[in-house]
């Protein structure tokens, strides 16, 4: 008798989505526009306003990539999705690529039939707490009720948190950030913990951020970045080079505003499209990268207007600047 073998939904979904999926540049450029998922709502990472318009650094990324294969940075369909919903939403083909403050791990990169394409924020896990507790420090929540998102890194980096400090917790688990961050203000928990930035995000958007505390323990490395299908390379080559042209860009010292400006050095050139062939590739017009920078700029313009210190959010470059700025922020060279 023939053994059955069962397949789970998961599994059913890469094997489809790898058999169908082989031209997403193709698709692209057929239907004119690039469908980005990203988060319901965090400030400064991606965001809509009343009218609809998106913005913040992950929706620059979406942008970006619209702009490579497009010409056009404006030409992005993005489609909000919970911590939950975001990894099918890819295996499927709903969306052509995430761009969602993504952690980076092996599960995800090596048994969801996914490949991440770089990082554009580097991250780690902390903990928020209102100020009228007089907490500290991290090791004074043995007891709390911890509100926190479902099908995220952070259930996992808290568990193991907790077990190696002996700190026993409470979870009040809620499957998106508007309602983690709703239970949190409801005084349904004691602390709010998630990624450094996302606390910053959501103190930032509080009546008053000084009632609010970011404790100052980081517990996980959180390397964010874009994801995209397996099974399709010069997609992913395509997305990991357009955020890489805005990291280059930066450590060359080209602009939005100085795109058009023709110098000596080679890699400036080269990185604009005018001179060198590294557009063939990828398959796409010798202005790409220009495009790119010229529509959204390279990594310290996205960064600076949508989280840098003269916004609501207020995050300081740290270890997001570049390597030659003490930071560890590096793209390889375009050449």
């Amino acid at each position: 008798m023939k053994q059955l073998v069962k397949l789970s939904v998961a599994s059913l979904l890469v094997v489809g989505a790898l058999a169908v999926q082989a031209g997403t540049l193709a698709d692209v450029q057929a239907k004119g526009n690039v469908t980005c998922g990203v988060s319901k709502g965090l400030a400064g990472f991606s965001a809509a306003d009343s009218a609809g318009n998106w913005t913040g650094i992950d929706v620059d990324v979406c942008r970006a990539v619209a702009a490579a294969v497009l010409g056009d940075a404006t030409a992005v369909t993005f489609v909000p999705l919970t911590a939950k919903e975001r990894f099918t939403a890819l295996q499927s083909g709903e969306i052509d690529m995430l761009s969602r403050n993504t952690t980076w791990t092996i599960t995800r990169d090596a048994s969801l039939g996914l490949n991440f394409a770089g990082v554009n924020y580097y991250d780690g896990q902390g903990f928020m707490v209102k100020s009228s507790l007089g907490i500290s420090s991290a090791m004074e929540l043995g007891g709390a009720a911890v509100c926190i998102q479902a099908g995220t890194t952070t259930e996992l980096n808290l568990a193991d948190w907790g077990k190696q400090n002996g700190i026993a917790y409470t979870s009040v688990v809620s499957d998106t950030n508007a309602q983690t961050r709703s239970n949190y203000d409801a005084g349904r928990c004691d602390v709010l913990t998630t990624d450094a930035s996302g606390l910053y995000s959501i103190r930032a958007q509080t009546n008053d951020p000084s009632e609010h505390v970011v404790l100052p323990e980081i517990i996980s490395k959180e390397p964010l970045g874009p994801v995209v299908r397996q099974g399709d390379d010069q997609w992913f080559n395509i997305v990991r080079w357009s955020l890489n042209a805005m990291i280059t860009a930066e450590e060359i010292g080209v602009t939005s505003a100085t795109v058009d400006v023709v110098t000596n050095n080679p890699e400036r050139e080269r990185l604009m499209g005018r001179s060198g062939n590294t557009h063939e590739h990828v398959g796409l017009s010798s202005d790409w990268t220009y495009n790119i920078i010229k529509q959204v700029g390279n990594y310290a313009e996205s960064f600076e207007r949508n989280i840098g210190l003269n916004t609501p959010i207020g995050i300081a470059r740290g270890v997001n600047a570049l390597w030659s700025n003490g930071g560890i922020l590096y793209s390889p060279p375009f050449r």
